[in-house]
């Protein structure tokens, strides 16, 4: 008769594989919890190929790497951007940041554009606000007159 398999929490198998106290490893929950995320989040982004983390023991295990890449991730969605457009981000870093130049003109390039377009929609919203403000005025000034008479 086999001894039945003793299963390991993500925790204890972050903590067995870490050389030290200072490592940069990191299991699920514990991301969640620093990102106030849900485990479908992470699994979600896994699933869409921009997070791949190890596996131990059939626990994930995440490096800093992936955890700076989830805080880019979040960081992106925050301010709008698809996820397709974060995948291309993310894929032109490289193994070992060979891409980093063409990371910052990709950025650049969509700051650009987000701002000329926020800088528009401004602009539409101002004159919406202008146009109003005349018109509010102008029903005011009314009910001022029938009011007198």
């Amino acid at each position: 008769m086999l001894a039945p398999r003793r299963v390991s929490s993500a925790k204890e198998v972050v903590a067995s594989h870490r050389e030290d106290e200072h490592s940069e490893l990191f299991g699920i929950t514990e991301l969640c919890r620093e990102f106030g995320i849900s485990l479908r989040t992470i699994r979600f982004y896994e699933d869409k190929g921009l997070l791949s983390p190890r596996r131990v023991n059939g626990a994930r295990v995440y490096s800093r790497r992936d955890r700076a890449r989830l805080a880019l991730i979040l960081r992106s969605k925050a301010i709008g951007a698809p996820l397709s457009e974060i995948k291309q981000y993310l894929d032109m870093y490289g193994a070992h940041g060979e891409g980093r130049v063409q990371q910052l003109r990709f950025v650049l390039e969509r700051t650009d554009q987000a701002i000329a377009e926020l800088e528009t929609k401004r602009a539409h919203i101002e004159a919406s606000l202008a146009e109003l403000r005349v018109i509010n005025a102008t029903v005011r000034d009314k009910l001022g007159s029938l009011r007198t008479k």
